[in-house]
């Protein structure tokens, strides 16, 4: 397992911090955090100008010019939009495509259909985790809560036996798996591999997934016994069109991205030469920028055109899905320059140094990080993108692997217990109409139960390779 120790020093770094530098490093950094904090628990700011203050808050205590304050926040917020901008965009793209041609019902149909019974919350985690992968969290929640509804009434199964495992699979997949915009920015901020990380994401995620879904919605039902609410059985986007892609067509397309950059990873793995014309060919396609695209291009007949879109519908499906982006864009990027404020203020230095003698795995850190900004802010992209900053000089000395499962871990912190200040709570509790009892019973334990087996096994995982 990776470990905070003195060999993380390079030889030529620069001397450590004093102590003194240290105390004002620390009190800076818990003034930035709680401004933050403050300004989106107490004052509802929206997170991406929580985070330009806080920015500026962290830069004025930590004793730097503003200017130079500005000056790294403005180059943190460009470097990551420009880093991962372009990535969230095209999955955003891909997602309402998916959503407006029907292509989602269809896969949801289709498994449905060969599922009952007992494998019916089995067949709803799947349905999600396979939806989660191009959908943000949010627009994932709003697809699938009428096939969930739908589901649990006319099947008569309590609504948490099916919807918990729909909840676990859009989560894990949300929290862990890349083009989501938490996971890229961990990935940007770390410098990992995100073919690797992308690996042994799902890796831990199917584990993870399973414990937290059908395993744990058996006692999520006993907790809670509700069945659907009447009220909340809205229209689905295919019940207005005259045809829709077919399953393989739509699947193909859905795990296109995903199939690439694991065939870029694989290759980097086994040829291991960047001057081969085979690896440089699947550097190319494998990229995040490629591999996306292509999916997209690719949607626009398997899935727009299948529907019957014209190319005049085909573009307002891509406005559509563009629009709503704007917010997280410019939340990951204030998350961008707000780690780059932490980066050149000095707070990654001072962790390395008082960290130096300290037991705790690094990942283990890393965790808790994210797991203490989560309970704070209740967004689960706010505390990714500030525990990537401060734990990214940990980095520097890591193995690929192990730089790829420090994002995992990262990622699952970010998990941990939604409760009140979390939009995804009231998301949650106003679809399947509990009360915040219920809502804290179910999906807060829920979300708990994702953290802490997921960060188990990025460490057990850390122990092995």
């Amino acid at each position: 397992m990776t470990r905070l120790s003195v060999e993380m020093l390079a030889a030529d770094a620069p001397p450590p911090i004093t102590s003194a530098g240290h105390a004002q490093l620390g009190i800076a950094v818990l003034v930035g955090i709680a401004v933050i904090v403050l300004l989106i628990t107490k004052f509802k700011l929206h997170a991406f100008l929580a985070l330009t203050i806080g920015s500026l808050a962290l830069g004025a205590a930590a004793g730097a010019p503003l200017d130079k304050a500005i000056t790294s926040f403005t180059t943190g917020l460009g470097a990551t939009v420009a880093g991962v901008g372009v990535l969230i965009a095209l999955g955003a793209i891909l997602g309402k495509l998916l959503a407006d041609s029907g292509g989602a019902d269809q896969i949801v149909d289709t498994i449905l259909a060969k599922a009952g019974g007992r494998a019916m919350p089995w067949a709803m985690v799947l349905i999600a985790s396979v939806i989660g992968l191009p959908l943000f969290f949010e627009v994932g929640i709003v697809l699938l809560i009428p096939v969930v509804l739908m589901v649990a009434k006319r099947g008569n199964y309590s609504l948490m036996r099916i919807g918990i495992p729909a909840l676990a699979g859009l989560s894990v997949m949300h929290g862990l798996i890349p083009p989501h915009p938490g996971p890229l920015v961990a990935i940007d901020a770390v410098k990992a591999n995100l073919g690797v990380t992308l690996a042994l994401g799902i890796l831990v995620a199917i584990p993870t997934v399973i414990i937290a879904g059908p395993l744990f919605s058996k006692v999520a039902a006993r907790w809670v016994d509700v069945q659907a609410p009447e009220r909340m059985l809205p229209q689905r986007a295919s019940d207005e069109l005259e045809r829709r892609p077919g399953f393989g067509a739509t699947l193909a397309t859905m795990l296109l991205p995903v199939v690439l950059m694991l065939a870029k990873a694989l290759v980097d793995i086994v040829v291991d030469n960047p001057a081969n014309h085979t690896q440089r060919v699947f550097d190319v396609i494998g990229s995040p920028l490629i591999a996306l695209l292509a999916a997209v291009i690719v949607g626009f007949f398997t899935l727009g055109r299948a529907a019957g879109f014209t190319k005049d519908r085909l573009q307002q499906t891509v406005d559509k899905g563009l629009m709503p982006i704007a917010g997280i864009l410019l939340i990951v990027g204030a998350g961008g320059g707000f780690k780059q404020t932490l980066i050149d203020s000095g707070v990654g230095r001072m962790i390395l140094d008082i960290s130096k003698n300290w037991s705790i795995p690094a990942l283990l850190l890393a965790w808790l990080i994210a797991v203490v900004i989560r309970l704070a802010t209740g967004s689960a992209t706010v505390a990714t993108v500030s525990a990537a900053g401060l734990v990214a000089p940990l980095a520097a000395d890591m193995s690929t692997t192990h730089a790829a499962l420090l994002v995992l871990a990262i990622g699952a912190g970010s998990l941990f217990f939604s409760h009140v200040n979390d939009a995804g709570f009231w998301l949650v509790k106003e679809y399947f109409g509990l009360s915040v009892g219920q809502t804290v019973k179910t999906w807060s334990v829920m979300e708990t139960i994702i953290s802490v087996v997921a960060g188990g096994l990025v460490l057990l995982l850390s122990l092995v390779i």
